[in-house]
Parts: structure tokens; sequence; C-alpha cells
């Protein structure tokens, strides 16, 4: 047992456990004075305007491929089951790290110098958990101080909002009902703990001093009913717990927007929720709220009408819930367009004007860019006629937004043009398996699937930007994103329920959407844009990712240059004073015979690679950067096959001490680091 824990120990003897938090708390603060100054990454976006922004530049092109581990935090034995899909982006506050962990949701303070626990936090919720259509880690927590009052806040598994000392890790008592808020009550419906399809996985969104709740459910392609929980958002005190505003997505008699639901629809339709994070104008007191679709993803027959405020951006008053604006960027979804991803809040010089904007990546590959304080477009976002479809009982929307700039920043349809074409052979083969599909641009309806043709719409909804979302250089006003190069086959067949339709294929119908083992899309098949807001342009594009090893050792494409062909799977971006940092998804043979990922940094004015380390697992989540004591560091959750086992973990790196006394985002750290 180390000294620390020792001393620990002996005063929890004495005085008990809290009184020993807190003991163990107080040196830490008193050494922390005198050092060099701290920065923080105070929420899952660095700031409540989800910039993922830092200004430190400690760490530059010069040694970023210099960096080593600092510490690893293993997450595998938090929960019954060791979970590797650790999605979290930790917060630093002051020197320590915030985040929630593993199965169950646990959340831990830990020293962001060297991994250290300084806290843990559990609630074992258990069948309420068990049934929750949002398990595991979830993207972590949110952080509220005033004064010396500090406060963790986080949704469990089992829908619920918890408070906790930020020293302690204790439950605030007078937060809720001893630190605890269930959110299935006061939703403005009946919800069954145990058979309610709701739950949540993002961050809370705390502004001045309202927390932002929003609501997920299970995924949506084939749901069992037409009718199921709605996901309204609501706004909460932040220091009583007592709601103060709620905010019906699927609107109700009387309010704005019911129109849009024809036949009686908003009475039984479900969804909508707010499972993305949203972003908050503290200064102007306004929270951007994206919305998904309604019940179900890829049919909409139940529901008629264009559905308000179904995958739309809502822009609300942050002390009362009432609408200032909102866009919808999809009438009468039936594509799983939702917004899943943070708004970016940021003041952009446009034609010589400083504009507030608020810009929103999506799946369908557009930034749609708005000023954030009307809702009103940049650049003209035009409707344009669309494709009605032919499923029975569908009802179609005539027309479908098309911003005019910046231009998309990945297919977001799908073409001959597209096709695999490393050889003419290839090309063949693909311009053979497209017989049996319906292809066409983005928002070309679904169909029928039927073992004569088509078996289905092909469309690029794996594409865009999912939850990964984007980031913002406040100082250029460029926005780095992103995206993943995919097709996805929409069919639809007969269901036995109130819906009518659900997503299939036809008995008979066959299909293989790989060319030799390789996709059917020509690559790059995951890349980084970078998106002048400036002029509304595309800076720069530049694939990301090592070669896959299915792509790499495949005999058809022995001869082929591969160097530009990247790898599957949307990138979180992190964005600092010189660089574009991001993590791979999946994991490669590298060439010493190790299996593993790396963590990439691109110079930001130009998108040429610059550095990479190396990481024994994917990343599966974003990574963010902090100073403890003049040093900076770059933590990542990564998880998958690590030491043999399934499991995931916190990395941290820096540069070794010789280098960092060269950095130039702060003093050098202390000769015995």
């Amino acid at each position: 047992m180390s000294p620390r824990a020792k001393r620990f120990f002996g005063i929890a003897q004495t005085l008990g456990a809290t009184a020993a938090l807190l003991a163990l708390w107080a040196p830490r603060a008193t050494t922390q004075q005198g050092a060099a100054p701290n920065q923080n990454w105070r929420t899952y976006g660095g700031e409540i305007t989800n910039t993922r922004y830092s200004p430190l530049s400690q760490i530059d092109a010069t040694n970023f491929s210099k960096m080593t581990p600092a510490w690893t935090f293993s997450t595998a034995n938090f929960g019954p089951t060791a979970e590797a899909n650790l999605e979290s982006t930790p917060l630093v506050i002051d020197g320590v790290l915030y985040s929630t962990v593993g199965d169950r949701r646990d959340v831990v303070a830990l020293d962001a110098a060297n991994g250290e626990i300084i806290w843990t936090h559990r609630e074992d919720e258990g069948k309420r958990a068990e049934v929750s259509p949002r398990r595991l880690s979830g993207r972590g927590l949110s952080y509220w101080a005033d004064g010396e009052d500090k406060r963790i806040v986080y949704f469990t598994v089992g829908y619920r909002m918890i408070e906790l000392n930020a020293k302690t890790g204790l439950r605030i008592p007078t937060f809720g009902t001893d630190g605890v808020v269930d959110l299935m009550l006061e939703d403005d419906q009946t919800i069954d703990p145990l058979k309610g399809d709701i739950g949540i996985h993002s961050t809370p969104a705390i502004g001045r001093n309202t927390i932002v709740v929003g609501a997920a459910h299970d995924p949506g392609g084939n749901p069992a009913s037409k009718t199921n929980v709605k996901g309204y958002v609501r706004g909460y005190d932040v220091r009583t717990g007592k709601r103060k505003w709620i905010f019906h997505t699927i609107p109700k008699p009387g309010e704005f927007g019911l129109e849009t639901w024809l036949n009686d629809s908003w009475s039984y339709t479900g969804n909508t929720g707010a499972w993305g994070e949203s972003s908050i104008d503290e200064a102007a007191g306004v929270v951007y709220v994206g919305v998904e679709a309604p019940t179900g993803d890829f049919y909409g027959g139940p529901r008629p009408g264009n559905n308000l405020f179904g995958e739309s951006l809502v822009a609300l008053d942050l002390e009362t819930g009432v609408r200032k604006w909102h866009y919808q960027f999809v009438h009468h979804g039936i594509w799983d367009h939702d917004n899943p991803s943070p708004p970016i809040l940021a003041n952009v010089q446009i034609k010589g004007k400083q504009v507030p904007i608020v810009a929103q990546p999506s799946k369908q590959a557009f930034l749609y860019v708005l000023n954030r304080e009307t809702g009103q477009p940049i650049w003209p976002i035009e409707e344009r006629p669309v494709e009605k479809g032919t499923v029975k009982g569908e009802w179609y929307a005539p027309t479908q937004p098309f911003p005019t700039a910046p231009p998309a920043y990945e297919n977001n349809g799908v073409s001959e043009d597209m096709l695999i074409n490393y050889t003419p052979e290839m090309r063949k083969e693909a311009l053979e398996i497209i017989k049996n599909y319906k292809i066409g641009p983005i928002f070309t309806p679904p169909v029928e699937s039927k073992a004569e043709g088509p078996w289905a719409t092909l469309v690029s909804s794996l594409s865009g930007s999912n939850w990964m979302g984007g980031s913002i250089d406040p100082e250029t006003g460029v926005v780095y994103v992103g995206s993943s190069r995919g097709v996805l086959g929409i069919s639809l067949v007969p269901a036995d329920n109130d819906i009518g339709m659900k997503s299939g294929r036809a008995p008979g119908a066959q299909g293989n959407l790989t060319v030799k083992g390789l996709p059917l899309l020509k690559p790059p098949y995951g890349q980084i844009s970078a998106l002048d807001l400036k002029t509304g342009t595309i800076l720069w594009q530049t694939p990301h990712g090592d070669v896959a090893d299915n792509i790499k050792n495949n005999p058809a494409l022995k001869g082929i240059d591969l160097s530009k062909v990247g790898r599957s799977g949307a990138a979180i971006t992190l964005v600092t004073k010189t660089l574009v940092i991001a993590g791979e998804k999946g994991t490669v043979t590298m060439a010493d015979g190790r299996t593993g990922a790396m963590l990439r940094a691109y110079d930001k004015a130009t998108g040429q690679r610059v550095g990479a380390v190396y990481m024994p697992a994917q990343t599966t989540g974003g990574p963010m950067t902090y100073m403890v004591n003049g040093v900076q560091f770059i933590a990542i959750a990564v998880g998958g096959n690590i030491n043999g086992k399934n499991q995931a973990q916190f990395m941290a790196f820096r540069i070794p001490a010789a280098n960092a006394q060269k950095g130039k985002g702060g003093a050098p750290p202390p000769a015995d680091q």
C-alpha cells in the first residue's frame, strides 16, 4: 500500500469516510498553490458552446510524436461486466479529472496528473437499469460551481439525475430527494419505470443555474408500435432539482406546430428525443437543442405531416423553455437523419461583420449554419422538390431543405460514379450489384423490398456526422469535422402491428454490398474536413487513419496505391492553437507487429499529418486536453481488446519533461516530473 493510501485509511479509521475524503482533498489543493496555472476542460465540448477548442500549445507539431502515456486508467472493474465502448469525454477542473465509467455508469474523480483515484460513486438501480434503452457509461457528466459550492451532475442508466459534491463524491442532499431527481416523473406523460422506452446517455447541459435534460429511446429502425414515449426537453434548477419548464417536442393542442401532425398523429406518436448534446449561449440565455426523428426511423405512415419538431434545431429560452425559433432540417423524416451531435456556437467574421452563428453537423453531411439570434441561414437554404416514394400508406414531404453553402463534406447520396474503381473489373462487379437496388441523391425514399427487386434503397446515412460532431477554431472560424463513407440499404416489408411496415428484406432477396471483400464505395473511407465559415467553403479534406488490414492485405489490391484510403469511422476532432487532433476507429497491424490504433495530429491550416502516437485499442471517445502544473496533457478513451481482454481505459499523454521545457503553452514542469 502506498504511503498516501496508508494515510487515507488511517484518517478514515478516526474521522470516518466522509471526513477522510475531505482530508485527502485538502493537501492536494494546497500543493497547487504557487504552481503554474491550470487549463481546465469544463464540459463535454470544452465549453458549453461545444467548440472542442483549447488555446494550449505546449504540444505542437514538433513534439506530438514524442508524447508518451503519462498514465492509464482501466474501467474494467466498474460494473458487473467490463465495458469496451467508453464514449465519455472526461472533464478536468483544477487538476481533477471526472467521468462516468463502466457498465453501471459509476462516477470517478482522478488526479489528472497521474490517474490516481480520489473518489468513486456508485448507484445500484436494479431492474430499472437492466431494462434501460441506454446502457453503459454514456458520454460523461457535467460540472457546476458557485464559489466553493462545486457539484458534479450526471444521468444514470435508469434515467435519474444525480448531483454529487465535487470534492467528496457524496450526494447533495438538498437537490431533489437526497441528491436524486427521478426523470420519469414530471414529464407530462405517464411512464412505467420498467416498461417505458426512455433513458439518456448524453451529459447534462448546464447554463447559469439551469440544467437542460433531454431523452433517448431504443433505436427506432423497427419499432413495435406507432405509439411510444415522447422525448420532451426539460429545465431544472441546478441547486434544488425543481423542474422549471418543459418543452413538448411533439406539440400539444394549442401549441405551435400542432398543424404539422395530421390526423391527430401527435397524440400517439413518440420519440423526438434530444439524445445528443445541447449547447448554451449563457450571455443570451438560450439553449440550442437538436431533436431526433419521431417513431419510426424509416417509415412514417402513421404520422402524416412535416412533424415538428422532429429533426429540427430548436432555440429555447434558458429560464422559461419558451421557443425562440426553430429550423427543421428534414421534413417528415424517413431516413434516420437525427440531429445527433452538439450544435457549435461561435462568433465568426463574415463579410466584415461579426456574426453570432450556430453550426450543426449532420448525418446528411451538411453543415447547417444559422444566425443563432434569429435562426436565419447565413447562406440560403433552398426548399427543393424531392422524389415521392411508392410505399403504401406513407406520407411524403414534397420538398426538403438544401444548404447552398458550405457544400456537403461527404457523400450524401449514391450514384454510379461513387462506386469502387480500383480496377475496371471491380467497377463492373459493383455495377452488377447495384442493379438490385434503388440509388439516387439524398432524400431518395425507401422502397418496399421485393425478391425480384429492388431489394432496398441505398443511402449514405452512414457517411455524415453521427454523435461525434465537430470542433471550431474560434479565432479563424474554421470548423473541423470527421466523416465516414458508408452505404446503408433501407428496405421495408409489411409488419404485423399498428405501424404497417417495418425494416427488413423480402423472402428470397439476397444482397452483398462488398466487391471482393472491399467496400462498395470508393475511398476515402474516413476523412476530416475543414470548413471555412468566413466564406462557406471547404478549406481542405484529408483521409484519416491507416488502411485497415482487410484492405491492405487484400490480394486484389496488390500494387495499388493505398496511401489515401483512410479508415472507416467518423473521427471526433479536437482543435488547439496549432493542431487538429483525432483518434482512429478500428485497429490495424503495425509494422512492428503490434495491433492498435493511432492518435493523430494534423496542421490545422493545411490538413498535413504532423504526428501520431500509438494506442493499444481503437478510440471510443473524444480527445480533450488540459494543463496541470504547467504540463499539457491529451486524454482519450479507448476500448476493445486490451492485453487480451475486452475492456476500456482512459489514456493521458504528455511530452517528456525535457521536451516540455521547450513548449510554448506554459511554464516548464517541476524538476521531479
